[in-house]
């Protein structure tokens, strides 16, 4: 069992001010069965005119809130404490093909939620490739569990992980060609994959843990959010459905029973990352802004020894001019603005 403490800080940089704004954050890390989410909170300066939080469709936790007056800075620093732990993998003897068969439409089939994540979405479209590149991980007859996990380890070693090779934009099918990304494109892949095979599969936004080399100290906001993928498999458990995911993280070559490791915090579960972008937005005005992003992940029984992290954070910008008038929304100078989830190994 690990106890975890994540910072993570948003702040924009808008020129000229922004007169409103309406955003959306999934920052609350999850209660799921291998991780208990022990404290939590969300600071926005300057602070909101209204904010509430409610379930989405999935149960994560999203936060609205909204600035009704002109500001050229927004700052989100969400502190969370998590409790992990994990479980060894069940056995699971299930075919890959029995599972296909569960979700084929037939009149008067039982419903099972899990069909949501067998369609296509906005980052995981269908495509022949997808299958083709799946298609010798799944074998006649072979147990689900192996043939993901298989597809897992086959993308881990056919692709380059290489920071700055793709964008937040950048389709799953080109990032299969080229053979290269970061944990967002290997996640929408195998995604895209197992779906391309009948299978349920869905995206995970979360943290991952860092090994700090020996001798060095563990930079403040030098941490990045992670993604990676959940497959759906019914004989993990009959009786909760909550339990009848295995996660693998196709960037590490990692894989656990609804948790690739105990290091790992699961903050957010959709289709994909447009589902669970961990800020998104309608500005009006700032028709310039500068994006800069900071993460800390680290064990919880460090946090009174100040001598053990360093107060100075590196951290991952993203600079985008837009024109007035041409985002997303109603109204002049009206944009929309959102988070990406770009790295984390």
């Amino acid at each position: 069992m690990m106890q975890l403490r994540i910072c993570h800080e948003t702040f924009y940089d808008y020129s000229p001010a922004v007169d409103i704004a309406q955003h959306m954050a999934y920052l609350q890390p999850v209660n799921t069965p291998r991780q208990t989410l022990l404290s939590h909170s969300l600071q926005i300066q300057p602070e909101p005119a209204q904010m509430r939080a409610t379930q989405d469709v999935y149960g994560n936790t999203r936060q609205f809130f909204s600035l009704q007056t002109a500001h050229s800075q927004l700052r989100v620093t969400a502190n969370s404490i998590v409790s992990t732990r994990t479980v060894p993998l069940p056995a699971s003897v299930v075919p890959w093909e029995l599972v296909r068969e569960r979700f084929r439409y037939c009149a008067k089939n039982p419903f099972d939620a899990a069909v949501d994540f067998v369609f296509t979405s906005t980052h995981v479209p269908r495509h022949a490739e997808f299958a083709s590149y799946a298609r010798p991980s799944f074998s006649e007859g072979r147990p689900l569990v192996l043939a993901a996990r298989d597809l897992m380890q086959r993308i881990h070693r056919d692709f380059t992980y290489e920071s700055q090779s793709t964008q937040v934009n950048t389709p799953a099918l080109l990032a299969l060609q080229q053979r290269k990304g970061v944990c967002q494109d290997f996640a929408h892949i195998m995604i895209a994959c197992l779906r391309a095979m009948g299978m349920p599969a869905r995206y995970v936004s979360g943290y991952l843990l860092t090994q700090v080399a020996p001798g060095e100290i563990r930079l403040v906001g030098s941490d990045a959010s992670h993604a990676w993928v959940s497959v759906y498999i019914p004989d993990l458990s009959w009786d909760a459905p909550a339990e009848r995911w295995c996660d693998l993280d196709p960037t590490n070559n990692r894989d656990g029973w609804c948790s690739p490791g105990e290091d790992y915090v699961t903050l957010a579960v959709g289709r994909d990352f447009a589902d669970v972008s961990p800020i998104r937005g309608v500005i009006h005005g700032g028709a310039q802004h500068t994006l800069t992003v900071g993460v800390t992940v680290e064990p919880y029984d460090i946090l009174g020894s100040q001598s053990q992290s360093q107060s100075q954070s590196q951290s991952q910008s993203q600079s985008q001019d837009q024109d007035q008038g041409q985002g997303q929304g109603q109204g002049q100078g009206q944009q929309f603005v959102s988070e990406t989830t770009r790295g984390g190994q």
